[in-house]
Order: structure tokens, then sequence, then C-alpha cells
């Protein structure tokens, strides 16, 4: 398998190490260290975000672990140091898919505008620009810019419905956001995953009594009835009785908010 090492690529404000191959001719990947700065978090967090979902990731589609197949004095050509690699337990590098996969894991604020960026200007172009085809290039470029114009405007539409209150204007707004993408006035299935608390608690190794004191200290539960980032309030039917009582579930970003809430505890 070759791999090449392109040096330091910059889009935007983002800096990285460029690689290509491992997961095809001409095909570019990321370092999940670079990654991880991107997004401002620890490597070690996306390395246990990746690891917790593992069964997500084809290795040798979306995900290869370069400790398992490159030799351990090349560490330097990645941006490592000997301790670094040494001590590392993985040394994941995505593909653009794997990326894809790990964002929407992660659903934090920035992920889909960082994505956009790195595809227009960094997965997509290679093979025109090794073609030093300039018409190839603008035309290539012009039409990722005008999808993901689109996709950037439903995303906008989708983060408004998310916000609001109201579930008639929340469904508008997707009926909105579906006809960007597909040109059709038709609801999308645009959901998130929610988990409740008992899931999170099992996921993080704690007590759901303790998830739901943990998202009370840190006020990330939105006023009933209502949603944000974190997550949504939901009724459902009440173990005890056949009443109906409100429960908060959690998103992703919800999960990873209280995540680090334990990291730093």
């Amino acid at each position: 398998m070759k791999l090449k090492v392109l040096g330091q690529e910059k889009i935007g404000q983002y800096e990285f190490t460029g690689i290509e191959g491992g997961f095809g001719e001409n095909k570019r990947a990321m370092l999940v260290k670079d990654i991880a700065v991107i997004h401002n978090l620890e490597t070690r967090t996306v390395n246990q975000t990746i690891n917790r979902n593992i069964k997500r990731f084809k290795t040798g589609i979306d995900i290869l672990d370069l400790k398992q197949i490159t030799p351990s004095d090349v560490f330097s050509e990645y941006g490592f140091n000997k301790a670094q690699w040494g001590n590392a337990n993985n040394i994941y590098m995505l593909s653009e898919r794997g990326y894809a996969k790990l964002l929407k894991i992660l659903e934090d604020d920035t992920a889909w505008d960082i994505y956009d960026e790195l595809v227009d200007n960094y997965f997509n172009m290679r093979q025109a620009i090794k073609a030093d085809n300039k018409a190839l290039v603008a035309n290539k470029r012009l039409a990722i810019m005008e999808e993901n114009a689109k996709t950037r405007k439903a995303n906008l539409l989708y983060k408004i419905a998310m916000a609001t209150e109201s579930q008639s204007s929340a469904q508008s707004m997707l009926a909105l956001a579906a006809k960007e993408l597909t040109g059709e006035m038709t609801i999308p299935v645009m959901k998130r995953k929610e988990y409740s608390a008992t899931e999170v608690g099992e996921k993080l190794g704690i007590s759901a009594q303790k998830v739901g004191k943990i998202a009370n200290q840190l006020g990330i539960k939105a006023e009933q009835p209502g949603q944000n980032r974190f997550g949504r309030w939901a009724m459902s039917k009440s173990k005890y009785s056949n009443k109906e009582v409100a429960q908060w579930l959690y998103y992703q970003a919800g999960v990873n908010k209280i995540a680090e809430f334990l990291r730093e505890g």
C-alpha cells in the first residue's frame, strides 16, 4: 500500500498534513491528529469516538491505522515525534468517506461547514490539478460551489427547524430544506440520533440519574417544550403509570458535552 506525504496543506484557516494514497490512486486522506485540531478537540477524544463507533468504519475504505501498516521509523514524515508515535495505541487516517462518517458522529456546530471547505479544496481537486486542465478545475470548482451553496442553505434551514419550538414551523423549514436538496417540497428524513439518559449512562459508564444531574448542572436542557443543539424534549409514557411525562433526549452533542464534563472532573 503506497502512501505519499504531500507536506503541509493549508485550506482557509486550516493547516494539516496532506496525504495521498491508501484508499485508492490519487485519493486523499487526513490524519485524525489534524482533524482534532480543526475541530478544537484532543486527538485522544477523536480516537475514543472512533473506537466507540469502530463498527461503522470500514478498514481500507473509511479508515486505516498507520501503526499497523507503516514502518515505525517513518513517524516524522507524518508530523509525529518518536514518543508520540510510540505511545499512541492508534494512528488513524481517514478517507473523505471516513471523515464524513466522523462528522455525522461529532455533530458539532462547524462540522459541515468545515467539510464543505475541505471537499471543495482538498479531497476533490487533486485529479484536475494533476491534469493541469485549468478549464476543468474552474468548471469543477463552480459545480461544487453551486452544490455546496444548496447544501449550506439546506443545512441552515435544518438548524432553524431544530431550534424552533413550533412543530408546524419546524416541518415547514424541513420542507424548504428538502426542496433545496431535491427540488421537491417534501419532508426529508433528517432526524438526528437520539439517546435517553439511560443510554447515555451506558455509553459513559454512569447512572441515568447522574446524567440528568450533570445536564442540569451544565444547563444544556432547553425550556419545555423545546430543543437545542444538545437535545430535545419528548413525551413518553411513564413506566409507573399510563401518564405521559416529558423526557429529555440527548443528541450526540449533548453526549459529548457530558463526556467532556466527566473528563475535566
